[in-house]
């Protein structure tokens, strides 16, 4: 990941076109220097927009794509899990690739540390220990939230236990959960997404407004699941804190891959090595 170890340069950064940062007024606080970005609230209007745009032309897609090779519709609804991988993983790409193109062409900037993808700041605990605890606190956040959803979660089935009915599709989901998700739920959630909350309205509303939309977000999967819904909540306001805190992107990301690593091997050592998927699993 081409980010830079250094911390935040001490001069503020120029406006940009399109940012809408103004001077603070007497008696207020200026807005922290790293949620100083030259994106707004249209732009984040846009990226939603986009983004369900994209959603839907490449599920058209894959649908024809799928059918040239005999797979039909009803063979898809069956067995969605495939699809969904691939769908995610073009989606993914297309998005980043659009807020690259955004950040570096529209804005003229560094994308990666203009997003927030800096190394932690020079501190008196040494950078790999606190690497580390960053790691161990996505752990700890997995074991939690999953033992949570065994004392209090529901026994119904989850919309996404139907992603893993079979062996080959249920590996690509978690491979897609480790290897990308968090590196764009990070870019998107903490590096694009909360700079803008909290310059309009604090950091602590920030916070918890970037946490509770990025639970949200995962509540389609989870529909009828509200502890697991409530846990990932609480995780999504875990990592935008630490990104508020630490002021880079980087220590939520080492959270986020440790504790989808956690979630994931729990499944493949409960289905025996994905061997014994069912829709019930």
């Amino acid at each position: 990941m081409p980010f830079d170890d250094n911390p935040l340069p001490p001069s503020p950064p120029v406006n940009e076109p399109g940012d809408v940062v103004s001077a603070p007024g007497a008696g207020e606080r200026p807005a922290p220097q790293d949620v100083r970005v030259p994106w707004s609230w249209l732009d984040l209007l846009l990226l939603a927009v986009l983004g369900l745009c994209l959603s839907l032309l490449i599920s058209i897609l894959l649908v024809w794509a799928f059918g040239k090779f005999g797979i039909t519709r009803a063979q898809i609804r069956q067995s969605p899990g495939m699809f969904a991988a691939i769908q995610q993983a073009l989606l993914f790409l297309l998005l980043l690739g659009y807020l690259v193109a955004q950040i570096r062409v529209g804005f003229g900037a560094p994308f990666w540390r203009t997003i927030g993808w800096r190394g932690l700041e020079p501190g008196l605990v040494p950078r790999a220990a606190r690497y580390l605890g960053f790691v161990l606190l996505g752990f700890f956040l997995a074991i939690l939230v999953e033992a949570m959803s065994i004392q209090f979660g529901t026994r119904a089935k989850l919309p996404v236990q139907v992603l893993f009915q079979e062996r080959r599709s249920a590996l690509l989901i978690l491979l897609m959960s480790v290897l990308g998700a968090p590196v764009f739920e990070e870019t998107v959630f903490r590096g694009y997404i909360y700079p803008v909350v909290a310059r309009s309205f604090g950091v602590t509303l920030g916070v918890l407004g970037t946490g509770i939309l990025f639970g949200l977000m995962h509540a389609p999967q989870l529909w009828g699941g509200w502890v697991q819904i409530s846990m990932l909540v609480l995780v999504g306001i875990v990592l935008t804190y630490v990104r508020a805190v630490t002021r880079t992107v980087l220590p939520g990301f080492l959270i986020h891959i440790s504790y989808n690593a956690f979630i994931s091997f729990a499944v493949v050592i409960v289905t025996h090595g994905l061997r014994l998927l069912s829709p019930h699993h």
